[in-house]
C-alpha cells in the first residue's frame, strides 16, 4: 500500500559511481527530481561520485549492478523487486546495459514504468552482442542523448518513433563560465601540469582509449612538428591529454612509444583525471574531440564551448550535431572545425589554422561557442525534459513543479519530449 504523503519515487540505476557523463546525468537528474519534490533513488556500487549523488539529495543502496554474470543479473533483478516494494518506487530508469537487464525484469515483475538512456553508440559485432545491447530499446520509453543515437535506435531495433524522446547532454552555464574561474585555480591546474601562464594549450579530456584518438592527435601533432611554422605567435604550445587510462595499460605504452617517436616529449602530457575541469578549460586555447568511433553525443563539446573554447572534433557520430563548423554553417559563424575521423593530416590543418587565430579572432569564436552551447544545451533543459518523459508515464507534474521551484520556464526539446 502506497504510504500518506507519497512523493514521486524514481530509482536510477547505473553500474557505478565513477566519473563519466551517464554518472554526471544521474547526479544533475536526481537534483532535478528532489527539487520538483520527488524522492530521488539510485541503486549502484560505490565511487568518486557517491558524494555527489548523495548531495545533490538521492539516497544511495549499494548493489553490485556493474556485474554481467547472467546469475547476479537475475539476483538483482530480485533485489530490485524488494526495493521498489520497501521504498514504494514508482518508476525505474537505467542508464547502462548490464543493469538494464535487471531492472527490465524488475520493472515487468512488479508493473512499473520503465525508462533507459541510450548513452552509448553501443557495437554490434554478432548476434548475441546485439541481443545485449536491444535491452536498452526495450523500455516504456527509450531517452536518446542525440539525433544520431535516435536514428542509430530506429534503425537497429524498429523502435517506433513515439517511444524515442531525444534529450541532448546539458550543462549548467555558470559551471562553465571561465571568467568565473579564479586565477588562483587556473595557475594550480597550469602548476600541476607543470605548465607556464601563456602556454596556449590543447585540451583533449577523455579516458584514454583506442575509440577516442588520441594516437589521432599525436600523429596530428608530429605532422606539424609543434613548431607551428606559420603561426602568429611564439608562444609556446602543449597537448594535455586528461583522462584515466582504466587499466589500458598497453595502450598507455602505445601512446608514449608514439610519442617518443614525434620527439614530442615535454609537448604532449598525459596528466589523468583532471577534478577541476572549468579551470582545466579556462587556460585552453582549443579542444579537441578526435574520436575514431561515433560518439554517442560528447559531452565534452558543450563543455569546452560553454567555456569559450573553441573545439575541433571528428565529423563522426554527434558531434556535428553540437560544433557549427564551416561548410555546415556560414563563415563567420562557426565554433569549431569537423575533422574526417582517423585523419591526421585534416585534423594537424584544423590544429594549425586554430593556433593562427589572432587573439581578437580567438576571442570572438569563444565568444560564439559559450553563446551556441548556453543556448542549445542546457542543464535546466535536459532536467525539464527527463522528469517530462516520467511525468507522461506516471501522470505526474514534476516538470512544472522543477521550473516553479527554480523559477525557470523552459521549453521542450521536442522530438517526443514531454
Amino acid at each position: 500500500m502506497t504510504p500518506p504523503n507519497h512523493r514521486p519515487t524514481i530509482l536510477q540505476i547505473i553500474p557505478k559511481l565513477e566519473t563519466g557523463g551517464a554518472e554526471r546525468t544521474v547526479v544533475e537528474v536526481s537534483a532535478a527530481i528532489v527539487a520538483a519534490g520527488g524522492r530521488a533513488l539510485v541503486a549502484a556500487e560505490d565511487g568518486r561520485m557517491a558524494a555527489d549523488v548523495r548531495a545533490a539529495g538521492a539516497e544511495i543502496f549499494a548493489l553490485p549492478m556493474a556485474a554481467k554474470n547472467p546469475a547476479v543479473i537475475l539476483a538483482n533483478a530480485r533485489r530490485l523487486v524488494h526495493l521498489i516494494a520497501a521504498e514504494h518506487v514508482d518508476l525505474l530508469h537505467a542508464r547502462s546495459r548490464a543493469p538494464a537487464w535487471s531492472a527490465l525484469l524488475a520493472a515487468r515483475r512488479a508493473r512499473v514504468p520503465y525508462v533507459t538512456t541510450y548513452h552509448g553508440a553501443y557495437s554490434e559485432t554478432n548476434a548475441v552482442k546485439r541481443l545485449y545491447n536491444s535491452v536498452m530499446a526495450r523500455a516504456d520509453r527509450v531517452i536518446a542523448n542525440s539525433h544520431y543515437t535516435s536514428d542509430l535506435i530506429r534503425t537497429r531495433y524498429g523502435t517506433d518513433p513515439a517511444r524515442i524522446a531525444v534529450i541532448p547532454r546539458g550543462i549548467d552555464p555558470a559551471a562553465y563560465d571561465r571568467a568565473a574561474v579564479s586565477q588562483q585555480r587556473r595557475d594550480a591546474v597550469l602548476a600541476a601540469w607543470g605548465l607556464m601562464p601563456g602556454t596556449r594549450i590543447i585540451l583533449q579530456a577523455a579516458r584514454l582509449s583506442p575509440q577516442k584518438g588520441q594516437t589521432v592527435l599525436i600523429d596530428a601533432a608530429g605532422r606539424l612538428g609543434m613548431a607551428f611554422a606559420g603561426t602568429n605567435s611564439a608562444a609556446p604550445v602543449a597537448i594535455i591529454l586528461a583522462g584515466d587510462a582504466q587499466g589500458r595499460d598497453d595502450y598507455v605504452r602505445d601512446l608514449d612509444k608514439r610519442i617518443a617517436a614525434h620527439r614530442l616529449q615535454g609537448v604532449v602530457k598525459r596528466v589523468g583525471h583532471v577534478s577541476d575541469m572549468a579551470a582545466a578549460y579556462a587556460v585552453a586555447h582549443v579542444a579537441v574531440l578526435p574520436s575514431t568511433r561515433p560518439e554517442a553525443f560528447g559531452r565534452a563539446s558543450i563543455e569546452a564551448q560553454a567555456s569559450g573554447v573553441p573545439v575541433i572534433a571528428a565529423r563522426l557520430g554527434a558531434p556535428p550535431e553540437t560544433v557549427r563548423a564551416v561548410p555546415d554553417v556560414a563563415a563567420g559563424t562557426e565554433t569549431g572545425w569537423l575533422v574526417p575521423p582517423g585523419d591526421a593530416d585534416a585534423l594537424a590543418g584544423a590544429l594549425a589554422e586554430a593556433l593562427a587565430l589572432t587573439p581578437e579572432e580567438h576571442a570572438t569564436m569563444a565568444a560564439r561557442a559559450r553563446s551556441h552551447a548556453t543556448t542549445a544545451f542546457t542543464l535546466a533543459r535536459l532536467q525539464a525534459d527527463t522528469l517530462g518523459v516520467y511525468d507522461a508515464l506516471l501522470g505526474t507534474t514534476l516538470r512544472s513543479a522543477f521550473e516553479t521551484s527554480t523559477a525557470i520556464g523552459v521549453p521542450s526539446g521536442g522530438d517526443g519530449a514531454a
